[in-house]
């Protein structure tokens, strides 16, 4: 997608370690022009599926998710990183997010995820698929149909693709890196 492509090297910050900063367009403050061409791509990409709701976990993968959701007037259910005194049945899993060195516990609503869903995961970045692991722990407990995973950025150079593929998910990724450094961000053709 060239124009998330420019936006990353125009306006994305990159560090040694794998580190891709975009919070100025994406995952802090939102620029709802891009993020509306984001979803327009993944209604384009995921067009050939039967799906009736959308899943994503708090907080980045919020924002694009609601845009999928609006482009196909289906659903949205997020996983929430804590669960809320008011819910009551719920299925639950475990994600260790590698950003924060922390393990989340996970959680979503029965009520909101059942056996009669066929879903798509969309999320701001995969990289090694901790989260999107996690949520397809919660789908498959649910009895709902996993049908794939729309990603925006996908860090190519860490295990999260193979995880997923090795789990029979399919992927579609909006750009993938190659690699990053410090100021260098190189994608994958």
């Amino acid at each position: 997608m060239k124009l998330l492509k420019d936006r990353i090297l125009k306006d994305g910050k990159s560090f040694d370690g794998g580190i891709l900063k975009v919070d100025s367009f994406i995952n802090h403050q939102m620029d709802p022009v891009l993020m509306k061409a984001i979803a327009a791509e993944f209604v384009k990409r995921f067009s050939d599926l039967n799906i009736n709701k959308i899943i994503t976990i708090e907080a980045s993968g919020i924002a694009p998710a609601i845009m999928v959701g609006l482009e196909l007037n289906l659903p949205v259910v997020f996983v929430k990183k804590a669960k809320p005194k008011t819910m009551a049945d719920f299925y639950a899993s475990q994600v260790y997010s590698y950003t924060k060195d922390r393990t989340y516990d996970v959680c979503v609503s029965s009520q909101f995820l059942n056996e009669n869903d066929n879903v798509i995961f969309i999320d701001d970045f995969l990289a090694n698929g901790n989260a999107a692991l996690g949520v397809k722990d919660l789908i498959k407990q649910s009895g709902a149909n996993l049908l794939g995973m729309g990603f925006i950025i996908e860090k190519s150079f860490q295990e999260g693709r193979e995880r997923l593929l090795d789990q029979n998910i399919r992927i579609e990724s909006l750009v993938r890196l190659k690699w990053l450094g410090d100021d260098l961000i190189e994608f994958v053709d």
